[in-house]
């Protein structure tokens, strides 16, 4: 089972992680258009590297606490409202295979058509470790289940449908994509209003790892968050800028397919609180940031240590 969630973390390049804060949704548009322009004259062929798709971005730290994009999925495709979740690699809709457990959401359930993905398929095998391989034969279908930090979970089955996408070379293409079909949802009181999740982890299983290993995209994507709320969610390198932006190499050691920049140690004021050697994930899926039990309670202490100190001086 993947692990997570709450709400917080963001880009992925093989062993890079790009964080893009856009100080206004203006400037992230112009990002788009230049990217745009540049690939008119490009082939429209899109089975190669070299373009990326774009997706607006909805929502913001507050009052939703959430942020999502709207993918289209099948043929016909049909919309759907994915809450971005770096901090998990499987992506799932709602799905009617029937609805055993479901949430209110913004559109009807997916209706899988005898696309069910079987457990000989690598990207079943690629979601289970070694010893936790629930499938019986190969030509088993092949189950999931997922489960998050708010407690909330995702049971169903893989399925394979398009994924019709417009990239920036000016092609369209709808790749069959492996997802989840979640017919039983446990969700928390902070469910975000969504049909699923879109998972961008560290795994085989990501939408993003899935176009890299097509050769339709790099394994790159970036959110680019306006201060006013929204902003763009984009899936290769095109749209990467050159200056203003920040580079931290990834841990290749990261566990459960999290995104880490390694141990880090926390300071308080600019000084050492003595905590070292602490996990910390990027998690597009959380709100806030969280601290363990012991990081909060020290923290906590030195919040309420240090006005007493400068009392003292006074």
């Amino acid at each position: 089972m993947d692990d997570k969630r709450k709400r917080t973390r963001l880009i992925v390049s093989f062993s890079l992680i790009v964080f893009i804060l856009c100080a206004t949704f203006r400037g992230c548009s112009s990002a788009i258009t230049q990217s745009r322009n540049k690939k008119k004259a490009q082939s429209s062929n899109p089975n190669r590297f070299g373009s990326s798709a774009v997706f607006q971005v909805w929502g913001n730290v507050y009052p939703d606490g959430y942020y999502y994009v709207t993918l289209n999925v099948g043929n016909p495709a049909k919309p759907y409202h994915l809450d971005i979740d770096t901090g998990s690699d499987l992506t799932w809709l709602q799905c009617d295979a029937p609805c055993v457990h479901c949430f209110k959401a913004p559109h009807p359930p997916y209706k899988p058509k005898n696309n069910v993905v079987f457990c000989k398929d690598p990207l079943c095998a690629s979601i289970y470790s070694s010893k936790s391989q629930p499938c019986k034969k190969p030509t088993d279908q092949c189950d999931y289940g997922v489960e998050y930090a708010d407690q909330g979970s995702s049971l169903g089955v893989l399925v394979k449908d398009a994924f019709p996408l417009r990239f920036t070379n000016g092609s369209l293409f709808g790749p069959p994509l492996v997802f989840g079909c979640g017919y039983d949802q446990q969700i928390s009181s902070s469910h975000p209003f969504t049909d699923g999740v879109l998972g961008l982890g560290n795994g085989k299983i990501s939408i993003v790892s899935q176009l890299r290993d097509m050769g339709l995209t790099r394994n790159v994507f970036g959110h680019c968050l306006s201060s006013q709320g929204g902003g763009f969610l984009f899936f290769g390198d095109d749209l990467v800028p050159s200056q203003r932006i920040v580079w931290m190499p990834m841990s290749p050691n990261s566990l459960e397919k999290h995104y880490s920049s390694g141990p880090a140690e926390l300071l308080f004021g600019q000084q050492s609180t003595g905590l070292k050697g602490l996990y910390m994930v990027f998690d597009s899926g959380s709100s806030y940031t969280y601290f363990s039990s012991l990081a909060y309670k020290s923290t906590l202490s030195l919040v309420r240590w240090k006005p007493k100190e400068e009392n003292k001086k006074r």
